[in-house]
């Protein structure tokens, strides 16, 4: 009875032991696919979720796989702070992974992601001698001078944030101090936002202090490029 004890007691050490190993191998995979796709100078932050691991190697099936990545920059020249997603139901077969993780397949049913536009960018979006700030709710204020008849009048505008095609729209809402005129015309831009990372499609759109978080999903994702 002893020894049945101790050999499960050791078997079990076993399976935890193979769990945590399965699971940094899947993150390391994941991780160079996803620097690859993108041409990421930093692999991403990966992590499997679940427990225990082992059934979901077996499946080939991970049920939620976080992935963290930071400073990139877009094709059509946006940068972007920091991209927070969840892929959801991972499909990766466990032989693949094993037999040529090179060309296995990992796809996510469905991602889930926050993409934050950097404040770089948005001053470099908005009108000349304008810079953007906000606090994270759904405006952001621009602030500066517009020229108008030659002349450099100080503005304060509270911009309302809108999802165009192909990007984000700001507009003036409320234009505080001296009146200007033609304020809409002066004052909106458009932040173009197209070919995201993870495939993700705008849902939303807010404020941050670090700039503009847009959160999108996306369905069917292959993460190998």
């Amino acid at each position: 009875m002893r020894k049945l004890i101790v050999f499960l007691i050791f078997l079990g050490v076993l399976l935890a032991v193979l769990d945590r190993v399965a699971v940094a191998g899947v993150e390391s995979e994941v991780a160079r696919q996803v620097a690859a796709k993108y041409d990421l100078a930093q692999p991403p932050a990966v992590k499997v979720n679940g427990i225990p691991f082992l059934t979901q190697a077996v499946a080939g099936r991970y049920e939620e796989v976080t992935v963290s990545i930071g400073k990139m920059t877009l094709p059509d020249g946006a940068r972007i702070a920091r991209i927070d997603a969840v892929l959801h139901d991972v499909r990766a077969p466990l032989m693949d992974l094993i037999q040529n993780s090179a060309t296995a397949s990992v796809t996510a049913d469905k991602v889930t992601g926050t993409v934050v536009i950097a404040r770089q960018t948005l001053d470099e979006r908005a009108p000349r001698g304008l810079r953007v700030a906000g606090n994270g709710d759904d405006s952001l204020q621009v602030t500066g001078k517009v020229t108008v008849a030659g002349i450099a009048i100080p503005v304060t505008a509270k911009m309302k944030i809108e999802v165009v095609q192909g990007g984000v729209r700001l507009t003036p809402e409320n234009v505080n101090g001296i009146q200007v005129p033609n304020a809409s015309r002066l004052l909106s831009f458009t932040v173009p936002v197209k070919n995201l990372p993870l495939n993700l499609k705008i849902e939303k759109v807010r404020s941050t202090p670090d700039g503009l978080a847009v959160e999108g999903t996306a369905t069917d994702v292959p993460l190998r490029g």
